[in-house]
């Protein structure tokens, strides 16, 4: 399982991964955790919603945008909060 990726040169470590193809474009799910103190960092990278996504285990480098989003938690800003971010991210060309 493929276990980091980057976003935008943003490393973040993964709890899943899954890739599929979609019409010959790239499509990968992930999930990983978000404290407390990186939320607002984090928050503001998803925000961009213009990534260049790296994923150094596969040999993929390729711009994407979010097409779904969730997590676990919706208030992270109490000290010691853990929530679980989910994304979908797919490839766009040109």
């Amino acid at each position: 399982m493929v276990k980091e990726i980057y976003l935008n040169n943003k490393l973040l470590k993964l709890n899943s991964y899954k890739e599929e193809m979609l019409q010959n474009l790239i499509s990968i799910s992930i999930e990983f955790f978000v404290t407390s103190e990186e939320y607002h960092e984090i928050t503001t990278l998803l925000y961009e919603n213009n990534f260049l996504v790296k994923v150094p285990e596969k040999g993929h480098s390729f711009q994407a945008m979010i097409t779904n989003y969730s997590t676990s938690l919706t208030n992270l800003y109490e000290k010691g909060q853990v929530a679980t971010f989910s994304l979908r991210l797919l490839e766009v060309k040109g």
